[in-house]
């Protein structure tokens, strides 16, 4: 059998952005419709919204988690400095299988998003035993991922009134 190469940064960052990025108890749990907000984040009663669709998704088990950062401050792992983020669920359509998360009263301007396909919905990126992530994950704009993960800018929006839709595109390593 042969060796697959050792974990990559990519993949460790990788597996910070899920447990970082999913709520890890039962208080900061929320319905897949309503993704929670960065709670040292003032709460925004209007502006704009974002909707960040998922799709290449193998299966529909577990939750797709996404994170929505305005600066390049702790992108992409640190949910401390995120501005959103939270689980959506997954649904078969026609099409294929997707997740839709909903970002609603951000004001307009650039942010960078990232999603996690959470197939058992433990919180966090499993890997195979040497490391390599065994679950799914996506940046806006789906940038080319090699050893690291894309800079801030790479998978940056524009976020403009009254709505922008994104699709992220999940790979499998």
């Amino acid at each position: 059998m042969p060796r697959s190469p050792l974990p990559t940064p990519v993949h460790l960052a990788l597996a910070a952005l899920v447990i970082l990025a999913l709520p890890l108890s039962a208080s900061a749990a929320a319905p897949p419709s309503s993704p929670q907000a960065n709670p040292q984040a003032s709460p925004q009663p209007a502006g704009c919204d974002l909707i960040v669709h998922v799709d290449h998704l193998r299966n529909t088990r577990g939750k797709v988690g996404t994170i929505v950062f305005a600066s390049p401050a702790g992108w992409p792992e640190n949910k401390q400095k995120a501005l959103r983020h939270g689980p959506a669920a997954i649904v078969q359509i026609p099409a294929g299988i997707t997740a839709t998360a909903l970002w609603k009263g951000l004001p307009p301007g650039t942010y960078a998003i990232a999603a996690i396909h959470d197939e058992n919905s433990n919180h966090k990126l499993d890997r195979n035993f040497i490391g390599i992530p065994t679950e799914g994950f996506g940046f806006a704009n789906n940038p080319f991922v090699g050893l690291t993960p894309p800079s801030f800018r790479k998978a940056s929006v524009t976020l403009t009134c009254p709505s922008t839709e994104i699709t992220i595109q999940i790979q499998y390593r």
